[in-house]
């Protein structure tokens, strides 16, 4: 089978996506919407992956830039003749291909996309054209089908599965190193891994934890990650008087960064908008209990008291209660974390759970077959 990956950039989902893909014996072909920049994820092009020359301006892809992206598109599809193309996100990847006329095409959902991006606007008149001309829409959750299906998509081509994670590489494991390094070895440590945006409720996140900190000295930060509201953050928490009580680490890689979980007693995510966050399922599958915002994506993943707790979107007080709640005795977040584990086992394979994609594959190119 020839499959083209059509996507937005080069991410840290995008290399897992081609590098499981590059060992299926299928020929694939990859190409993107946006130019190549510092900013990417540093993994290298998978072996056996084949890279179509799509854009080559020097910025990200703006709405006139669409009619010279579809030319270039149908070239590549000449050059690479695919038997199916996967495109996503679903306003970006998925417009282009669907306005190209590609057949069949198999449209990925990003979460957001769908959840956040199709609300309104030109965003959801774009979610219901690229669905209306998709042969097989493939999503994380059940909350993502449920608006795709509300957007157009056909429920009896929806096909669900989580991205999972690599189970043998995030798994329980000691922490105490990095605690040891930092002088957090009797600290309570809670690790974000979010992007620093709003999107990601990065501003309730560090509210939340300046309003806890406050009636708890033992509380520390791991802020993973960066984003446009890097400089409010070090500002809010410097006015607060507990930059010392936070590690800003940075762009972690996939080696380092189940030992920042795994320095972790609680991960929290105040996120406005997911689907199946992979930054959950990681942290679940390290064995840590999960403080997450209460959206239809999270309540998939966790149930409270079960595996971890929620919090209203956006509250940074309730951020700030659910944190003091999983420091009380009773809390019991280690017996909450290795229940995360046995769900992240029973539901979040990354192994396990891609052979459906190919299998989305299959039921595009049999309907293009019967249509």
């Amino acid at each position: 089978m020839r499959v083209l990956y059509l996507t937005r950039g080069y991410t840290a989902h995008d290399h897992r996506f081609l590098a499981k893909l590059s060992q299926t014996g299928n020929e694939i072909g990859y190409a993107r919407l946006e130019p190549a920049s510092g900013g990417d994820d540093p993994h290298p092009l998978p072996d056996g992956v084949t890279l179509l020359s799509l854009n080559e301006a020097a910025h990200k892809p703006r709405w006139g830039d669409y009619p010279r992206l579809r030319r270039r598109l149908r070239a590549a599809l000449d050059e690479f003749s695919p038997e199916v193309v996967h495109a996503g996100p679903v306003q970006s990847g998925g417009l282009l291909a669907a306005w190209a006329g590609v057949k069949p095409l198999v449209t990925m959902s990003w979460g957001s996309d769908i959840l956040w991006d199709a609300k309104h606007g030109l965003g959801r008149l774009a979610a219901r054209y690229t669905l209306a001309h998709t042969s097989v829409f493939v999503c994380d959750c059940q909350a993502v089908r449920e608006a795709g299906i509300a957007l157009g998509a056909p429920a009896s081509r929806v096909v669900v599965f989580p991205w999972g994670v690599d189970l043998r590489r995030f798994s329980p494991g000691d922490g105490s190193a990095l605690r040891r390094r930092l002088g957090w070895e009797d600290a309570f440590v809670l690790v974000s891994t979010r992007t620093w945006e709003r999107l990601y409720g990065l501003d309730t996140l560090v509210e939340g934890f300046v309003q806890a900190a406050r009636h708890d000295d033992a509380l520390r930060l791991l802020l993973l990650g960066q984003g446009s509201l890097g400089p409010w953050i070090r500002a809010r928490l410097a006015e607060a008087g507990i930059t010392e009580r936070v590690y800003f680490a940075g762009r972690v890689g996939l080696e380092d960064l189940p030992s920042h979980y795994r320095a972790a007693d609680l991960y929290v995510s105040a996120s406005r908008t997911d689907g199946s966050s992979v930054s959950l399922l990681e942290a679940m599958a390290c064995g840590l209990p999960a403080l997450v915002s209460d959206i239809a994506g999270n309540r998939e993943w966790v149930a409270p008291r079960e595996n971890g707790w929620w919090f209203r979107t956006g509250d940074a007080e309730a951020l700030a209660e659910g944190i003091l709640d999983a420091r009380r005795p009773n809390a019991g977040p280690a017996e909450l974390g290795r229940r995360g584990r046995a769900i992240a086992e029973a539901r979040a394979d990354w192994d396990r759970n891609f052979p459906l994609l190919l299998d989305a594959y299959q039921m595009a190119i049999e309907q293009g077959r019967t249509a």
